[in-house]
């Protein structure tokens, strides 16, 4: 494919700023692509023409899928390119590429590209990917998305208009099959076999109860978490499909490191969390259709790295900060799930900002199982702050937590002098998507992090 004029003119200009941007001010991943984009709103195909590319897409947990398919896939591909800033949009995804080092005299080139539902299908028009990884549907950014059938039609359309690609899907997620797709398909998910004689629902108030063929509910032989697991329903036969990949045992989980086994192969990732194994089983599908051995993959995943903003770990004063990214229910449960594995005391904190990026609907936080938390005692303080500070103080103090044991940070410049002063030597520090960029930002200034990402 030749490129033309035009494109080049937007590839130098975008390169160039992204060169001034990093060079002289503060960085910028989405504004150089913004920019050629304007230029030459075709600009991302000339990008991408000489490299396969695989979309990982979703709505929790793309950024760390995105980074653990780049860490198996570099076992065999010595060129990558990703996106790792988390900056998923169309303009995000073209800075990508100005960002980009090409390695000289690389034998295998790939992109590896997190995406954001909402742009799929713009994405997969330019790029005409080899794969599809979808990690799993939940209520997010209602004012965004609507529903999460929305969602999904949403993805759908770039997967639809591309039906030579692989599409490796979680199959515990319901509404990955139940659409017919033209598409090569590939399932993962849990074993869940000890449960097979079981017939339970998911527990009340979660996405996607009703079965998407004939809309009775879904029943389930064993359920990971919210309405992923082994479902069935009674009425039109609809079931979990068959799964290429599964997890089939779990052997301990602590907030820091999960152990696990995929196809019999026992492995170690340095993260916690049941949603992050999901991560990990999707990497690993990704992995085997693309020729990367078990060895492989486990020496990929003993590399792992906490990415920005999820599990990152930040030492303060001798104090570990665990800053972890939510921005829905099903997200904010999980990580609650997971940080009550914590065998001692903890400093719990929370900041929560309403702009686009985050979703400015913060109702979200009301279906958030933060009474368990409280309950449950492990928590000895309580912080909360960010723009919309009043609405998690408030949903805090409904949860049970005293007034005399939450401290009310409204100024992120307050933030660090605080987690200076907490008794606990660990602190879990949540935010939405803006906030972690906020507080980032506020750690680097202070010397805690370096800059950028």
């Amino acid at each position: 494919m030749t490129i033309s004029l035009k494109s080049r003119f937007a590839i130098l200009a975008g390169r160039f700023s992204y060169w001034y941007l990093h060079r002289f001010r503060h960085g910028g991943s989405a504004y150089p692509g913004k920019l050629a984009a304007r230029i030459d709103p075709d600009v991302l195909g000339a990008l991408g023409q000489d490299r396969p590319t695989i979309i990982v897409t979703g709505t929790n947990g793309k950024t760390l899928t995105t980074a653990l398919i780049v860490k198996v896939l570099s076992q065999q591909y010595d060129d990558i390119l990703t996106n790792p800033t988390g900056s998923n949009m169309l303009q995000g995804i073209i800075g990508a590429y100005f960002a980009h080092k090409t390695q000289a005299g690389a034998k295998r080139k790939i992109a590896v590209l997190e995406v954001d539902e909402a742009n799929v299908k713009a994405v997969a028009h330019y790029l005409h990917p080899k794969a599809f990884v979808m990690t799993n549907i939940f209520r997010d950014q209602m004012d965004r998305y609507g529903e999460f059938y929305t969602t999904y039609d949403k993805i759908l359309k770039g997967v639809k208009a591309n039906p030579d690609a692989l599409v490796i899907a979680n199959g515990d997620a319901p509404i990955f099959s139940s659409r017919e797709l033209a598409n090569p398909l590939q399932y993962y998910g849990f074993a869940l076999a000890e449960e097979a004689a079981n017939d339970i629902f998911a527990p009340a108030n979660t996405d996607g109860v009703l079965c998407p063929v004939c809309e009775h509910i879904l029943h389930y032989h064993g359920i990971t978490y919210s309405n992923l697991g082994s479902f069935f329903c009674p009425n039109c036969g609809f079931k979990r499909p068959a799964l290429s990949h599964q997890v089939t045992s779990v052997a301990a989980q602590t907030p820091t490191s999960s152990d696990f086994a995929i196809d019999g192969h026992p492995y170690h990732l340095p993260i916690g969390g049941t949603y992050n194994i999901y991560n990990a089983l999707a990497a690993y599908a990704v992995g085997a259709a693309f020729e990367i051995t078990p060895a492989q993959i486990g020496q990929a995943f003993g590399e792992a790295e906490k990415v920005f903003g999820r599990q990152e770990q930040i030492s303060v004063n001798g104090k570990t900060v665990t800053l972890i990214l939510v921005k829905n229910p099903v997200g904010l449960n999980e990580v609650l799930s997971m940080i009550q594995h914590q065998q001692k005391p903890f400093a719990f904190a929370m900041l929560l900002n309403a702009n686009y990026a985050d979703g400015t609907d913060t109702s979200w936080i009301w279906d958030g199982n933060l009474e368990q938390l409280v309950q449950s005692g492990l928590a000895t303080s309580y912080m909360v702050g960010g723009e919309r500070y009043r609405d998690i103080a408030f949903r805090m103090q409904v949860a049970g937590v005293p007034d005399d044991a939450l401290a009310t940070k409204p100024d992120l410049n307050d933030v660090i002098d605080y987690l200076k002063q907490v008794d606990e030597n660990q602190i879990y520090l949540l935010a939405t998507y803006t906030a972690v960029l906020q507080m980032r930002q506020k750690f680097s200034q202070a010397g805690y992090i370096k800059a950028g990402f």
